[in-house]
Order: C-alpha cells, then structure tokens, then sequence
C-alpha cells in the first residue's frame, strides 16, 4: 500500500528541488526521506527522478503523479484543518512567505501576540523579496506587495499601501526639486529590480506618458532602496510603511511633483482551488486588526 508521509515527502521534494531541502522542509532528516521517496517508486514500479549528481527532475511518471500527489496532500491538510476547526481550536503546521522589508518591520510585530494567542500553531515564515510560486513550493500562503498578478492565486486583502516619492533633503540641494513628470528626467532613481522602471506608476498617467530617470542604483530590497536615498543617491518611490520614521524625523522628504503614486495593497494570497484553512482566517483578521484602517504607518505620515 502507498503511504501518505512517502506522498508528502515526494511532493516536498518535487517542490524543494532536492532531498536535502525536503529534508528541512519536513524537519526529518535525509535518509528518512530519502527512503521514504524509494519506497514509494517500488511500490508505483516507476522512478519519479531522473537523478544526476548535480540535481533532481522529474521524469514524465513523476510529472504526472505530481499533479495527483498535490491534491490528495492537500486534501488532507483541509481534512485535519476541518477536524481542528470542529473542536474549536487552531493548530498544526502553516507556511508562509513575506517580502524582507515588512516582514521585519510591520509582520513579524503583528505575528506575535497570534501565535502566542495561539501555541499549538507551528509556523514557518520564509522572508524573501522574490515572486513566490505558492503552489509550486509548498506554501498554505504568500504575504505580498503591490498589484494581484497571479490569476491562481485567491487574495485577501489585509491594508492598502501609499508610496511616496521621497529623496534626501541634501540630494534636492544638489540637484533641485522636480515638481513635474517631465523634470523627472534631470534627476536619478533608485528602482526595486523585481519590478524595475515598471514600478514607478502615477494615478491617471500612462506608462509611456512619461521619461523615467536614469538609474542610480537596483536592488532587489526595500531596506537598502531607503539606505540609498539616505545618502543620497537618488529619487525613490518607496511605501510609508517603509520611509515613515525618515519623513517624521525630516532625514527624507516627500517630493511633489503633481501625481500620487498608483495605489497598491498589502494582501494574503492563497493557492486558487484550496479552502483558506481556518487558522489563516484567523490570522488575517488578526493582522486587519492590527494594521488598522487605514493602517497605522499612513496615519503618521498623513500630513507629510
């Protein structure tokens, strides 16, 4: 008979791309994996990995196995969340992934007092700026930043988000203050490279409507994006939640030039074609709560 852990570990390391990270993934160790995955070929009479000392793939068995392997796996996480949601508690394992910035500084706050409300959760939180595939590598949610782009994922929205076009004041001293798109062009950017140029979108204005800056710097964290307009590199179009301390304390300024930024959501997004799990309502509704309307981190920079 197949068994279930030789299913989840094989999805694990679909999803991993290796045995090791499984391994992790799973909190066992390689061997017990490892044995679990030969188990499960012997038993189907089909290797599922073609295997190389370099990686793991798929082979056209394993492809197709795959996708059925998903589904029982997570038909049984929703069968256990059921049979949780029965005896009114929450618990068990959750995964999720957040970007680096707000994780630190506005999630991890707000994570917290849930889980300590809350202790027999066991939640994994993988921070990374990257565009996370949530079905593909295994998470029950992704916490993100901007626009809803991917169609197979369902979003819950937790907090709407104001950019601002910010610089350092001794920046402006240097090189003036554009107060039109079309100065723009005089001056240098900081632009986040997961979304490169395209970022920089304006309410009412087309993408083409208007020349971008040259580029100052790309980085792919909106930590340093801070960091480089504090020393003054360049323009940035950067969340309150990220530049508030800076704009309180006049270290950055907020720079008009006659357009608001496109506004953007902070939003919880879960594989489309699974039933957001009772544990993630909860923790939604809790980090809504926690945010406010409108969030904290715009209210205190409201009249900046």
């Amino acid at each position: 008979m197949v068994k279930l852990d030789g299913i989840s570990s094989f999805v694990a390391i679909a999803e991993a791309g290796s045995i090791s990270a499984a391994a992790r993934r799973l909190h066992l160790s390689k061997s017990v994996v490892s044995e679990r995955l030969a188990e499960l070929e012997q038993h189907l009479g089909a290797p599922l990995f073609h295997r190389t000392t370099r990686k793991l793939s798929l082979t056209e068995d394993g492809s197709a196995f795959l996708q059925r392997a998903h589904r029982i796996v997570w038909e049984v996480q929703d069968a256990v969340a059921e049979v949780s949601e029965r005896r009114a508690s929450l618990s068990g394992p959750m995964r999720l992934s957040a970007p680096v910035t707000f994780g630190r500084m506005h999630l991890g706050p707000a994570l917290y007092p849930f889980l300590a409300q809350h202790p027999d959760i066991s939640l994994t939180l993988e921070l990374d700026d990257r565009r996370i595939d949530a079905a593909a590598e295994g998470y029950d949610a992704v916490i993100r930043h901007g626009t809803v782009e991917d169609s197979r994922l369902v979003a819950l929205p937790l907090a709407p988000s104001r950019r601002l076009l910010v610089a350092a004041p001794a920046y402006l001293e240097r090189h003036g203050t554009p107060d039109s798109l079309a100065a723009l062009r005089q001056h240098r950017a900081i632009y986040y490279t997961n979304r490169n140029v395209a970022d920089w979108r304006f309410a009412d204005v087309r993408q083409d409507g208007f020349v971008r800056p040259p580029a100052a710097l790309r980085v792919n964290n909106g930590d340093m994006m801070r960091d480089a307009a504090l020393a003054g590199l360049g323009l940035a179009l950067l969340p309150s939640f990220i530049v508030g301390d800076e704009l309180r304390a006049g270290q950055l300024v907020r720079v008009d030039i006659g357009h608001q930024a496109a506004q953007e959501l902070i939003y919880v997004a879960h594989p489309e074609g699974r039933r957001a799990s009772r544990k993630l309502r909860e923790l939604v509704t809790a980090l809504r709560q926690r945010f406010g309307t409108p969030p904290y981190w715009d209210e205190m920079t409201s009249g900046l």
